[in-house]
């Protein structure tokens, strides 16, 4: 077996466990990617909303992929949101 093989053999148990608790937490970590969202574009006083917009709504995918991996597929699950849609962070 290569290097590269090797590798993956080893990490495959770190990435289901961390896979399993992007499952159970997901919610949480939502919440904690919008509340950054939003401290970050209240400190810029909104100069980069969209930049921000966007790289929340990726890591949201990214995050919503490593969760639902056991899926099959490429399309991302419904939330309970109502989609993969991404809401912009809270004004408050």
């Amino acid at each position: 077996m290569g290097l590269l093989g090797n590798l993956k053999s080893k990490l495959s148990p770190a990435k289901e466990r961390v896979s399993h608790l992007a499952q159970k937490h997901e919610g949480r970590i939502q919440h904690g990617l919008d509340k950054a969202a939003h401290t970050v574009d209240k400190k810029t006083k909104g100069k980069y909303s969209g930049k921000i917009q966007s790289g929340t709504g990726r890591a949201k995918h990214a995050m919503d992929r490593l969760a639902h991996k056991d899926d099959g597929g490429g399309t991302m699950p419904p939330t309970a949101s109502g989609g993969g849609a991404t809401p912009p962070p809270p004004a408050s």
